[in-house]
């Protein structure tokens, strides 16, 4: 590509690229794609975005494509990669001037010299350091700061790199440039301290601009420049000094107003100043051992002394809270339990850390985060007031939940409490003795007080486990305060039973849940819906627990299902929905059947929630979960809601769909427990399996639920849903057993074992493709235990259950081997014999000794010579089945069933669905289940014996080990 011609095509499709118009923007895609690997056409790119004469949109396409470009064709190994010389070229244009005018430019040329530097600096770019270095030095302050952006670009990304050759590189560059990193800081951060002053806001901007970038390449060049950075004197200055520039920042603060981009900057430094020392301490704990007690003394007087008071703001505090949480949780500073087994690095943070936490630091820590941080804010209370499921979710964990003050002061205070529970125990114990008895509504302050003692309770309830007696003091204090109705009391109504949802798992006595369950009751019509709302989800903690029953609860079932299906109804916020969606399912799954009388509310409102959530597939998974829950409490009754379910299970299941990304999970649960508790097909039940192809193509981890939705078709309706849908099913299955893991052939292989035990007719059909698939692998001996026990079960069936079926197949298999089908089936039963160990299930091996017995009598020379191994399979099938009746002491086939066993259902089991019903009726037709082995085994060779003579029957047993014969003679006295 010439570049004076092709500058100005390039510039034309660029221009045309940038059109709103399709019909001109896809050509130009569609030519800037097939320029990307002519040589040239990224010379010509650097030419037009380093012209500043251009148009933006275009200079800013031309990036983009450049950088994309370095991507795909850069390596020496890629295809169409750019040649050696024209990167020679690149690589020195790129860095001849840095005086871009645009800042969001400048950041993509910046980025792209990175990634080109990930690949070529140092060896092929030597000159790329010296320059941002000679550059940062410059007057000139739009080049300094380009420079400066490039140099921090180009330092985080060749800090990323993780090969042990990238990382030596990095730790020489990191050793040769941080001292003059460090006075560029400096520099740099001693300018922007003389401008606050000045109030010139320009200037006071540009230099903490400058400040910022210098600090992010400190930031990185500190973090992972270093094996050992303690042993680096300039490493551990700067990080000395941080503590002193902090105050200064912070200083500052009360010079620059609160509402300006100069704020915004300043508060990203400072908390930069913190990100340093928490990755350093997460990067080298022991390297960190020296700032362990300037770190804790630094922050606990900015967070928990009047120190802070005017100069710090939410994240910052934050961020200290962070810094004291990962000291104090620190692995590498808690020593074992032998001290002499610690290092001596350990043992020395571990002292400093208890130098430090002395009892007055820890009393002034415990007591200052519970009244001072854990009071609900006037800002939260203005919140509860005017959006009261706004409120829920953010005291739930809303997106900004890692960087809130609330989360992590609670986290602060349950890590500093259970690693020194004894110290503060007796500390908090006084503080709730101070709370007892009603508290007076005109106090808010103390009322406010109360519920942070109570939070505080809450979060430390595990530690608390053997110094309160929760019982006496759930009925002596918290019963009467839920009973409070005052408005000014809600917080503490919404309090308490948040504390006793944290208890309900430590410590509760199950005596005392009826009480509870009316309290419940009670609070589910309160007039205030955060107090509502936090009911609902102590209801879902109690219901969730081990010790729940159901018999305690079911009095009060009617009364919370009617008024959670009300809060339902009323909350409007899809994460409200949500929850209040998953207590219902919660409460569903736990009493089961016995929430059929109360659910007709919730099956009319479902099927308008789910057309209100059409765009809240998160929402959409909830009413999922719900339905799931649901149609296991309904069982067969759930053929009721099937207007409404299947549409429902068609779209969640059908990958064509967008939705499917949400809600196939949770679809495909909800289809499977459909077909388990469906009592009999339907034509729309039959229908949705059209779905089940293209999810069976995607071959993703719900394969497994899949095949557990054939099963389910299988055991309903088989011979519908066999002439419906084998042909294509066979098809993919096929398919699937050329590609699947060993665990998926033995699902497959499951499904044909069962359609050829629920219809022994039909099945054989149907899967007809796949049975010499089976075939050849026994006869060739398949290898693995657990897929040759699954070959030997599908053929067991077809060999017992449909005889001429397997004589044809024989057929078959004989042409396709090019041997005799006597020859044939001798080797089959031979590898039959042999692999028997490989059969663990004692269903099938009954199955295989039912099976090869059933070739008897037979005056096939080719049978009688496995007759040997024939008597072997079935005395070892014996051994499985028959147990001994002490009383008789005669033997008795265990595998048999009959109608008259019914297994009967405890409280704490699940009752039986439509489909265990439908296998129960299946097994009292199943040879397994309904044929005496002893009897099978007798009769069989009764009729050998009848069929070759007394002499020729005994020669032919001759054959067998007469311990064999004698064990035999054993099981079949009585016949």
């Amino acid at each position: 590509m010439d570049l004076n011609s092709a500058s100005t095509v390039v510039l034309q499709v660029l221009t045309q690229a940038t059109s709103q118009d399709t019909a001109v923007l896809k050509p130009a895609e569609e030519q800037l794609k097939q320029w990307e690997t002519q040589p040239g056409f990224y010379s010509v790119l650097l030419n037009i975005f380093t012209n500043h004469t251009l148009d933006i949109n275009v200079r800013w396409l031309a990036v983009l494509y450049f950088k994309h470009g370095i991507d795909r064709y850069w390596r020496r190994v890629a295809p169409h990669a750019l040649s050696e010389e024209e990167k020679t070229t690149l690589r020195a244009g790129l860095i001849t001037n840095f005086n871009e005018p645009i800042n969001q430019i400048a950041t993509q040329i910046a980025v792209l010299i990175a990634k080109v530097a990930r690949l070529d600096c140092p060896r092929q770019w030597p000159e790329l350091i010296p320059t941002l270095i000679e550059s940062v030095k410059v007057q000139d302050d739009l080049r300094q700061h380009r420079a400066l952006l490039t140099f921090y670009h180009v330092t985080k990304t060749l800090a990323s790199k993780r090969l042990a050759a990238d990382r030596k590189l990095f730790y020489d560059l990191a050793s040769g440039i941080y001292n003059f990193a460090c006075s560029l800081w400096n520099h740099h951060t001693d300018t922007f301290l003389q401008q606050v002053s000045s109030g010139n806001e320009a200037a006071i901007l540009s230099s903490l601009e400058r400040t910022l970038l210098s600090l992010k390449v400190l930031r990185k060049l500190t973090v992972n420049g270093f094996v050992e950075p303690h042993k680096n004197v300039e490493v551990m200055g700067f990080l000395h000094g941080i503590f002193e520039r902090l105050k200064q920042f912070l200083e500052c603060s009360r010079s620059i107003g609160t509402d300006n981009v100069c704020r915004d900057r300043l508060e990203k430094t400072i908390i930069l100043f913190t990100k340093v020392l928490l990755d350093f301490l997460d990067q080298h704990p022991f390297s960190f051992t020296p700032l362990i007690q300037r770190s804790l003394e630094f922050s606990v007087s900015y967070v928990f002394t009047e120190v802070g008071e005017g100069v710090t703001f939410e994240r910052f505090i934050v961020q200290c809270m962070n810094l004291i949480k990962m000291i104090v949780k620190n692995y590498a500073y808690k020593p074992s339990k032998n001290f002499e087994d610690s290092s001596p690095e350990t043992l020395e943070a571990h002292k400093i850390k208890m130098a430090f936490f002395t009892y007055p630091t820890l009393t002034e820590i415990c007591r200052r985060l519970v009244s001072h941080y854990f009071l609900l804010t006037e800002e939260e209370l203005t919140m509860w007031e005017e959006d009261p499921e706004g409120f829920t979710v953010e005291e739930t964990g809303g997106d900004s939940w890692k960087y809130s003050l609330r989360p992590c002061t609670e986290v602060l205070f349950i890590d500093i409490f259970h690693e020194y529970n004894q110290t503060l125990t007796p500390v908090l114990l006084e503080m709730m003795q101070t709370l007892q008895g009603p508290t007076n509504v005109e106090d808010m302050n103390a009322l406010l007080i109360k519920d942070a003692v109570y939070n505080a309770v809450g979060l430390a309830a595990y530690e608390l486990f053997d110094s309160v007696d929760f019982d006496q003091w759930f009925k002596n204090q918290l019963l009467p305060e839920l009973q409070v109705i005052h408005n000014r009391y809600k917080p503490l109504r919404r309090r308490v039973i948040w504390l006793i949802g944290q208890w309900i798992s430590v410590k509760f006595k199950s005596d005392l849940r009826p009480m509870l369950y009316e309290a419940i009751c009670n609070l589910l019509q309160d007039q205030d819906l955060v107090v509502r709302i936090e009911t609902a989800t102590t209801l879902k903690l109690t219901v969730d627990d081990f010790e729940f029953r159901t018999d305690q609860f079911l009095p009060y079932l009617e009364t919370m299902f009617t008024l959670l299906f009300q809060l339902l109804q009323q909350v409007t916020e899809c994460d409200t929905k949500m929850h209040v969606l998953h207590v219902l399912s919660c409460v569903i799954e736990r009493v089961n059947m016995q929430i059929r009388p109360y659910v007709g509310c919730l099956v009319q409102y479902l099927p308008l929630l789910w057309k209100q959530s059409e765009e809240h597939n998160m929402l959409r998974c909830a009413i999922l979960t719900t339905l799931i829950h649901l149609v296991q409490g309904l069982g067969a009754d759930s053929k009721n809601l099937y207007p409404f379910l299947l549409p429902v299970i068609q779209l969640s299941t059908d990958v064509s769909q967008p939705p499917h990304v949400y809600l196939l999970e949770d679809g495909l649960e909800l289809w499977l427990v459909t077909l388990e508790n469906s009592p009999c097909i339907t034509p729309e039940l039959l229908r949705i399996f059209q779905n089940m192809s293209p999810l069976l193509e995607l071959s993703s981890e719900n394969l497994r639920t899949c095949f557990k939705i054939i099963n389910g078709y299988i055991f309903l309706s088989s011979t519908e849903f066999l002439q419906t849908y084998a042909v294509g099913l066979c098809q993919s299955f096929c398919e699937l057993l050329k590609e699947i893991t060993t665990e998926g052939q033995v699902q497959v292989l499951k499904v044909v074992e069962n359609a050829l035990k629920v219809n022994p007719v039909l099945g054989p059909q149907m899967f007809q493709p796949i049975l010499p698939y089976v075939f050849k692998g026994i006869i060739e001996g398949e290898r693995y235990p657990v897929v040759m026990s699954t070959y030997l079960g599908v053929m067991g069936r077809v060999l017992l259950q449909n005889t001429s079926f397997f004589s044809s197949l024989l057929n078959e298999m004989a042409h396709k081997f090019n041997q005799e089908m006597d020859q044939l089936l001798g080797n089959m039963i031979e590898m039959w014999v042999d692999r028997m160990d490989n059969i663990t299930q004692p269903e099938r091996r009954k199955l295989s000794a039912l099976a090869l017995l059933s070739l008897l009598p037979s005056d096939n020379s080719v049978i009688q010579d496995k007759f040997c191994g024939i008597i072997n399979i079935s005395v070892e099938g014996l051994h499985d089945v028959m147990t001994e009746d002490p009383e008789t002491g005669t033997y008795k086939d265990c595998m048999l069933m009959s109608h008259l066993e019914e297994p009967k259902v405890t409280e704490d089991e699940e009752p039986p669905t439509e489909q265990d019903k439908r296998k129960k009726m299946l097994a009292l037709k199943d040879p397994v289940h309904t044929v005496s082995l002893q009897q099978f085994i007798y009769e069989k060779l009764k009729a050998q014996q009848e069929m070759l003579g007394e002499q020729g029957f005994q020669s032919l047993m001759e054959t067998v080990d007469t311990e064999i014969v004698t064990q035999l003679q054993e099981f079949l006295q009585g016949f």
